[in-house]
């Protein structure tokens, strides 16, 4: 970080003492953190022991109308779904509730919410008919798309065979809005003809590679659960960096069951109530949110805040997300701050 930087941060975010938030451009939609699985990469910490807490109908329209009209005339190709483009239902896994995930679709469809897509990890598709009625269900509530999740970690407890019936089935009824994600590894395994499930040390012995492919983002429970496989740097290594970037940028935010506001891929980080949009557009007040005001001067200062509430520094860090959600987790256990939500996510990290 330069001299320069420095003075812009200091003003806009010391002196200001307000963070303007652009409105989003996409963003996902978690029904719930509840999950069949609790995938070592996962960057929401979901899992089978959350709590389900599934969103409401109700909370559900007041953040997809407001979701509808910032997103309203952004996408040239109304319809065509993206990884970064439109709207798409998540978690957790959505296909847990699916009568809450048909309503939230016909909801979006009724405000006219263009590329409308759900994540998933296919555990529910057994057998054809099943995944073709709930599929074309979904189709004439009017979604416009799929994203079906493929990696070593899914893999784990998810069999290949429900993967592929869901690609295929998936692509007469949405055509080329079915994204596989990431398609490289359903090639890999086709590769290596498997079938069923496959622990991921396995995996790491027989085509441990292929995780050259993986894109991993150092949050989540990365760092808890796979940080053997990077490179660790003491705490000092990441002062001077700051997460101005990830927290206002505008390409892709989430929202969960509890309305929490998310930034990024930032989990257990809330700006706010995203019922009030409008309100966390217009600006956030830094002096009501100590730890987000750190992180916006520089990690040293998150992590000096940290020492306050008996924060131990670890042995290594794998990125400066690693070191910002450790400190993170230390608050979340140690005060009240607002802007640590949801708290269960701090207790899920190594579930």
């Amino acid at each position: 970080m330069n001299l320069e930087t420095d003075c812009y941060l200091e003003y806009n975010t010391v002196k200001m003492n307000r963070l303007s938030i652009p409105e989003p451009f996409s963003g996902g939609v978690l029904l719930s953190y509840q999950c069949t699985n609790a995938c070592k990469h996962c960057m929401y910490a979901c899992s089978p022991r959350w709590e389900a807490d599934w969103l409401s109908v109700e909370d559900a329209e007041a953040i997809l109308s407001q979701l509808a009209d910032k997103l309203r005339g952004k996408y040239p190709h109304s319809g065509r779904i993206g990884v970064n483009e439109g709207i798409h239902f998540s978690g957790g896994e959505p296909f847990l509730n699916f009568d809450l995930l048909l309503q939230l679709t016909e909801l979006a469809d009724r405000l006219d919410i263009s590329s409308t897509f759900v994540e998933t990890n296919c555990f529910w598709c057994r057998d054809d008919a099943t995944t073709r009625e709930k599929l074309l269900a979904l189709k004439h509530a009017g979604l416009d798309g799929i994203l079906i999740s493929a990696n070593p970690f899914i893999l784990e407890q998810i069999p290949f065979e429900r993967t592929e019936r869901a690609i295929r089935i998936s692509q007469p009824i949405f055509g080329g809005n079915v994204i596989v994600y990431q398609y490289f590894f359903c090639e890999q395994f086709r590769q290596l003809g498997l079938k069923g499930t496959l622990a991921f040390e396995d995996y790491l012995q027989r085509a441990g590679h292929g995780l050259q492919h993986v894109e991993l983002f150092a949050n989540g429970r990365v760092p808890y659960q796979l940080g053997y496989l990077y490179k660790q740097y003491p705490a000092s290594h990441f002062f001077g960096a700051s997460c101005r970037r990830e927290l206002i940028r505008d390409w892709h935010i989430h929202v969960d069951n509890y309305c929490n506001f998310i930034p990024g891929f930032c989990g257990g980080l809330s700006l706010g109530d995203a019922r009030n949009l409008d309100s966390i557009c217009r600006g956030i007040d830094l002096d009501e949110m100590p730890v987000l005001k750190a992180l916006l001067i520089n990690l040293q200062a998150l992590y000096d805040l940290g020492k306050q509430f008996g924060y131990q520094e670890q042995e290594g860090y794998v990125s400066k997300c690693h070191l910002c959600l450790d400190v993170r987790r230390c608050l979340a256990r140690a005060g009240e701050f607002k802007e640590l939500e949801p708290k269960p996510f701090y207790e899920r990290l190594e579930d």
